[in-house]
């Protein structure tokens, strides 16, 4: 159960590199906008999730509101219900079980467990802003899991995009109506929307950290550093998975680079130090010179362990930084 056996099963443990190749016809740094604006289509994150499952079918996201009961976890119980997150990590305590024949630790399951939500739900965020140049705006209220079937429902509404997003000038007319809040908000530019995008995924996984925390036995900085973990992993396996991944390493870079400007433009006032203007998250991506082949070698060294080595010594992860670091 090491960070690479963490990415939803049966991916395979190493970024994909073989996958699918982008559409020749595509731009492959620009958005894949629909040919017109419809209700359907002014919503962020549709199109990127029915590219998803076809490059990682093992993954399924349905654009649908949270589900309860019948294995569905939804993201509001997870961090308003202990008894929910505890049956969520329960999930990885017995599969640690049944891989390595000892019970995992309490803290060690819960940051597994961790790591394997924010792995799949972040990319409800990350995919859209690298495939469409959209930022959702989602809450835990908008979002349930299923983790034995490796199943999400997403609720998608208002996002954040560029000017020139056909849905920033669509007319009313066109727009779903009623709850959740729907419509386009625009940036003027591409650091912009990254801003967009730390700030929404910062809003989103705050409570969800939380509420990880006592399960997880580990402080807010070690926390962000696992989170930061699990948003770079999932887009840059996916991007491989599209022939993308290149881009996705650069983009991911400059989205964590610790100069990064963050979404106010200025660290907190009331700092002993300015922080990383990437912050929460942990400045940056981690990646590193290609590992050419070196056994137990990776080209991201992590900002995390994940402590399966607790379990079975020989388990460590190829990019822990206990390896990469050494």
């Amino acid at each position: 159960m090491s960070a690479s056996s963490t990415r939803p099963t049966p991916a395979p443990t190493a970024p994909g590199r073989t996958g699918p190749a982008a559409d020749a016809d595509a731009d492959a740094h620009g958005p894949s906008w629909p040919a017109r604006t419809t209700a359907a289509t002014a919503v962020a994150g549709p199109t990127s999730y029915r590219r998803l499952r076809e490059v990682l079918p093992a993954l399924r996201v349905h654009c649908a509101p949270p589900r309860s009961g019948r294995g569905w976890l939804a993201g509001a119980d997870l961090v308003t219900r202990p008894a929910a997150l505890r049956e969520l990590i329960g999930y990885d305590a017995r599969q640690g079980l049944a891989r390595y024949g000892q019970p995992l630790r309490p803290d060690v399951a819960a940051g597994i467990g961790l790591h394997r939500f924010v792995w799949p739900v972040s990319l409800l965020f990350t995919l859209p802003w690298f495939l469409e140049r959209r930022v959702p705006l989602l809450g835990p209220g908008d979002i349930s899991v299923r983790r034995r079937t490796g199943e999400l429902t997403v609720r998608p509404g208002a996002f954040v995009g560029l000017p020139d997003d056909p849905a920033a000038t669509a007319p009313p007319a066109v727009l779903p109506a009623g709850p959740p809040p729907y419509g386009a908000r625009t940036v003027p530019d591409e650091a912009a929307l990254a801003a967009e995008l730390r700030a929404a995924l910062a809003d989103f996984l705050t409570p969800v950290l939380a509420a990880f925390r006592p399960e997880a036995r580990r402080g807010p900085r070690t926390l962000w550093a696992m989170a930061t973990d699990a948003v770079v992993e999932g887009l840059w396996y996916v991007g491989g998975l599209l022939g993308e991944e290149e881009r996705a390493r650069r983009e991911l870079a400059a989205l964590f680079a610790p100069g990064a400007a963050g979404a106010s433009g200025s660290p907190d006032p009331r700092a002993a130090r300015p922080a990383p203007e990437c912050a929460p998250f942990t400045p940056g991506a981690g990646f590193t010179a290609p590992a050419s082949g070196i056994p137990g070698r990776s080209d991201r060294c992590r900002a995390s362990c994940c402590l399966v080595y607790t379990a079975r010594a020989e388990a460590i992860c190829a990019g822990c930084p206990r390896v990469m670091r050494s």
